[in-house]
């Protein structure tokens, strides 16, 4: 708090744009932390949420069922990749991933086999702030204070090294977890679809599962649906969040296949899913939710993304003698060389005073500056945006 900047007052928002108490307009670059896409105020999700307001705003979800988390769920099965059968809801990413977790450990207790207890994921991964999602990600400055806390897991770079750690302990891995086709918050690293379907390929040969971690990529933000469609695998387990509800209220999915479920079906109570949250399947959440798949399905919100993506290609071409350039659905980014690459580089604060100096909210990742507007956005905002982040960044180095 000694060093932050002051926060921005934020009276209103309307579509890609926030409207300040004093007066400025300024553009949404990174969807409100991901997790926009629609825009903001849109008046079909505004429409569902006050509809749903005056039926049931919450109730117990242990023991109680609603309309909108079972007609939720029943569309989330018809447009997940193929196999994913069963829902389990939380309230966040970090929880979706949290329940993924514990889902994969007691699948195998449940099975008999309590060795299975080592989770191999990914160098650069970042999984969330709670400690089973802080465990599996990359230790960096925001895990590390909380070391001790933390289980340990195998970290691998690329598909030989995690052959490796699977056949050197074939029966001791619960899981494997990855961020398909895109790192998020640990760098913007855009893997290739073979990667993605070398992993799901590597998990049934050692017979373990694959957990995707989607709360980033789902709901259209790679290009399709979900990353997993890249590769066309299907995770056995896959988490959502952000996106689910286009942004207006906190809400998490954790889905699996009818064979992990079938694992906690028992007369035995010691072998039930004991996880649960006061706003699990929050009712005015799965309303909105139901409106942004049903933008999905009337709109063509993925053709906005790939016209997206094509601008966003040429726009951030011009930066790639600055740094590495990587683009994929609606998310551009670069990365910049930089003497201490990482997100305590201090280029981070600076680039991101001077995008907000023109009026663009932007939030580098230390040396890796992105954008990734909501969908909605037209292509005279996007060619606007594309050019303060082009001048910023040729006047700043």
């Amino acid at each position: 708090m000694l060093t932050a900047p002051a926060p921005l007052p934020i009276a209103r928002a309307e579509g890609v744009w926030l409207y300040t108490e004093d007066g400025r307009r300024i553009l949404d670059g990174i969807s409100s932390w991901w997790v926009n896409i629609h825009g903001h105020a849109h008046p079909k999700l505004n429409a569902a949420l006050a509809a749903q307001a005056r039926e049931l705003e919450h109730v117990v979800f242990a023991g109680c069922t609603h309309r909108p988390a079972i007609e939720l769920a029943e569309r989330l099965i018809e447009i997940l990749p193929k196999g994913l059968a069963r829902i389990f809801y939380s309230d966040n990413g970090s929880t979706a991933v949290e329940v993924a977790l514990k889902l994969a450990l007691q699948y195998w207790r449940n099975l008999g086999q309590p060795n299975r207890g080592t989770f191999i994921t990914l160098h650069n991964a970042y999984h969330g702030d709670t400690v089973g999602a802080m465990s599996a990600s990359e230790d960096s400055i925001f895990t590390r204070a909380f070391s001790t806390l933390m289980f340990p897991v195998d970290r691998v770079r690329g598909l030989d090294d995690m052959e490796q750690r699977l056949r050197d302990a074939p029966d001791s891995v619960a899981a494997v977890l990855i961020e398909p086709m895109l790192q998020g918050a640990g760098g913007m690293i855009v893997w290739p679809a073979e990667f993605v379907a070398g992993v799901r390929a590597l998990c049934d040969k050692y017979k373990t599962l694959l957990i995707a971690d989607e709360v980033l990529t789902g709901f259209g933000r790679t290009g399709k649906m979900f990353a997993c469609e890249h590769a066309g695998i299907t995770p056995d387990i896959i988490c959502l969040s952000k996106a689910l509800t286009a942004g207006y209220l906190p809400l998490g999915v954790t889905a699996t296949t009818a064979r992990v479920y079938e694992a906690f079906l028992s007369d035995d109570r010691a072998k039930t899913f004991f996880h649960g949250h006061s706003f699990t399947a929050n009712p005015l959440a799965c309303a909105v939710a139901l409106a942004s798949l049903d933008l999905f399905r009337n709109q063509p919100v993925l053709a906005d993304v790939a016209r997206l993506e094509h601008q966003l290609r040429e726009g951030f071409e011009p930066l790639r003698a600055l740094g590495d350039v990587r683009v994929i659905g609606g998310v551009a980014a670069v990365e910049l060389v930089s003497d201490k690459p990482g997100y305590l580089d201090g280029i981070g604060p600076r680039l991101a005073a001077a995008f907000l100096e023109r009026d663009l909210l932007l939030r580098p990742l230390g040396n890796v500056v992105y954008f990734m507007p909501p969908y909605c956005i037209t292509e005279s905002e996007t060619a606007w945006a594309l050019e303060q982040i082009v001048a910023v960044l040729h006047s700043s180095l």
